[in-house]
């Protein structure tokens, strides 16, 4: 096994025997660090004459080696094409102690020359033992194509700021104070100028070591997709964590839905193709926090898990993106218009129905390649995504909220611990954002009491007006048809508040007929039930059985029932005992005896006394526990 050194080999001697395309690729690393540079070789190939003549400071002698070329060398390089000369080169080193890369034979030299890329001040190097020469320079491209001069911006940044902490700082504080200022985001390290340097180093030592206390240190583990938002959004997340004095290691993982890229998401099942591997890692002790974008997180959390942070909310617009077309309005008929998102989809053939949804998969830089290509006309992505990772295509033009309603929780970072881990407090202190908490907790709530996934045709959106919180609901009908929405508002000052609401909405949708367009089964399909009522506004309860599948008839005094069987009875106040009780005895008279529920006692005492001791009495007299005392009686028939 090899160990990788950086050699600082400014002002050294080099000698390298041989000439041919190998020695010139060799000789113009050495050069580029600053190495004295001897070359010798009988003949001397085409780039490495073009290298010499660029360089007339390097050394050079036009004929076979010689062993007293060796004198004075801190390093010796053969690539030639003689084994004999190579071997009897590295033997003659090695006899006077000095270091050796044999270019033919890696195995019998000390080094190998790993693949370099420069980006300004830092140097990366690719070493795969001589073995794979090609893939190593594969791998420097694509290095060289990610890390940009922001990088190099962002280091000497550092660099500054270094030296300010070390004028200023005691040395058990610099340590901390630096890992806090290495972990913020690399485009706010790139763009400081000097002044702003130091500014931010005061800031950010008055955050970690506040009230000079001794600063909180430790390490955690975050798991995280190896995908360019995926990491983005963990480094931040370890930026803010890294304030209060914890450096955090990523964890990359692969799961199920970046292994599937061409599967369709609404075919590989409902629940967490982004997650499960992350959370595996939580509970094995792998990891110890991961990072969702809280859109793919599901509803309800594994036994043992627990979101401790929600951070604030990046824009949660979804975003056209196109190259051609400057509008969603100006795509032609017929045009293609990529989305994975069952949710997008539904909400856009109800704007337009004549254009051709596909769908398209790969991670945001992926998907914005494929449309350079021109594969799609045009593409819908999330807004936050494109704008945490700094990217946008030809038109990028955001729909407004109430065109295409977001998915539950879109623009949040979700971070997901177990309910024991030991970084969950000091997580939630550096990322959570109440108000966003609330209005994710409220969508997540609605979402779970749907007991819709988080790739179902489902839109919520919660945003504060004042203290109150507005959720909107959105459910996609059939294709092209308008979507099912409705909306509550209501004063959340808790998250027990925000559930309460959210449960509330998904409830109203239920009763607008969520269950027929979630493909829920419905618990009172075909069951008949009679309704009296006492007064002429609207029904809260008849709306919450027709959600379910019932066939509801609503009779007023005077009114009789015509001849069907009913399957129930519902009584839910004494005045809707009274109405009720002219019907008895036409059942009576019939033999019939239809099955009664009462919403609480004295509606229950209001039957009985009709003649009809009712079969259910809700637990409390409230709409809830009385539609769970209909459904339950029901299904036990």
């Amino acid at each position: 096994m090899s160990l990788p050194l950086s050699l600082r080999l400014a002002g050294r001697l080099i000698v390298l025997v041989g000439a041919g395309p190998v020695a010139a690729r060799k000789a113009r690393t050495f050069i580029e660090a600053g190495a004295r540079l001897f070359v010798v070789a009988p003949r001397i190939g085409d780039a490495m004459e073009a290298l010499l003549a660029a360089h007339p400071d390097v050394r050079c002698e036009r004929r076979a080696y010689r062993e007293e070329d060796l004198t004075g060398a801190f390093l010796c390089v053969v690539a030639t094409d003689n084994g004999a000369v190579n071997e009897a080169v590295v033997r003659d080193a090695h006899a006077r102690g000095i270091l050796t890369i044999d270019s033919t034979e890696p195995a019998r030299g000390d080094a190998t020359m790993p693949a370099v890329v420069r980006v300004g001040q830092l140097t990366f190097s690719i070493d795969s033992g001589a073995g794979t020469p090609a893939f190593s320079k594969r791998i420097a491209r694509e290095i060289a194509v990610h890390f940009d001069a922001r990088y190099d911006a962002a280091a000497r940044t550092l660099t500054i700021a270094r030296s300010y902490v070390r004028e200023t700082l005691s040395p058990a504080q610099r340590t901390i104070v630096m890992r806090a200022l290495s972990e913020l985001p690399l485009d706010e390290l790139a763009a400081m100028d000097r002044n702003r340097i130091e500014d931010v180093v005061e800031a950010t030592a008055a955050t970690v070591l506040a009230d000079g206390r001794a600063p909180t240190t430790g390490s955690a583990v975050c798991a995280t997709r190896a995908s360019a938002l995926a990491l983005w959004q963990s480094r931040y997340v370890a930026s803010r964590l890294a304030r209060s004095g914890i450096a955090t290691t990523m964890l990359e993982i692969s799961t199920a839905g970046d292994r599937d890229r061409t599967s369709a998401l609404a075919a590989m099942g409902q629940q967490a193709i982004f997650v499960k591997e992350l959370e595996r890692a939580l509970a094995d002790g792998r990891a110890d926090y991961a990072v969702h974008s809280a859109k793919d997180l599901p509803s309800a959390l594994p036994a043992g898990m627990q979101l401790c942070a929600i951070s604030t909310r990046e824009d949660p617009r979804d975003l056209y993106c196109s190259e051609r077309y400057a509008s969603f309005e100006e795509l032609p008929r017929g045009a293609r218009v990529g989305t994975s998102s069952p949710r997008r989809r539904s909400q856009l053939l109800a704007l337009r129905d004549d254009l051709e949804y596909v769908d398209i998969r790969g991670n945001v830089d992926t998907r914005l390649r494929k449309l350079r290509e021109g594969q799609y006309d045009a593409i819908v992505l999330a807004a936050a995504g494109l704008r945490r990772l700094g990217l946008r295509a030809t038109y990028s033009v955001p729909f407004p909220i109430d065109r295409l309603l977001p998915a539950a929780g879109q623009g949040a970072l979700a971070i997901e611990s177990t309910i024991d881990a030991p970084v969950a407090q000091a997580l939630r202190a550096a990322l959570n954002d109440e108000v966003t908490e609330r209005a994710v907790v409220a969508e997540r709530a609605a979402l779970h009491e749907l007991g819709a996934g988080c790739t179902a045709p489902v839109g919520l959106y919660g945003s504060f007006e004042g203290d109150e919180l507005v959720l909107r609901g959105s459910i996609g009908a059939e294709e092209g048809a308008p979507a099912l929405v409705a909306e509550r508002r209501g004063r959340c000052h808790s998250i027990e508040e925000a559930e309460e609401l959210g449960r509330g909405l998904a409830r109203l949708l239920f009763e607008r007929g969520a269950a027929r367009l979630l493909g829920r089964d419905l618990p009172l399909a075909g069951r008949r039930i009679l309704l009296p009522r006492t007064l002429d506004r609207s029904s809260r309860i008849a709306p919450r059985l027709r959600a379910l599948g019932a066939e509801v008839t609503e009779l007023r005094s005077g009114e009789q029932p015509d001849g069907a069987p009913v399957d129930l009875l519902v009584i839910p106040s004494s005045g809707a005992a009274a109405v009720a009780a002219p019907w008895v005895a036409g059942w009576r008279a019939r033999g019939l005896r239809p099955l009664v529920a009462a919403m609480g006692a004295e509606s229950a005492a209001a039957i009985e006394r009709a003649g009809l001791p009712p079969d259910g009495i809700a637990s409390n007299p409230e709409i809830d526990a009385f539609t769970a005392c209909i459904v339950s009686l029901l299904d036990a028939t």
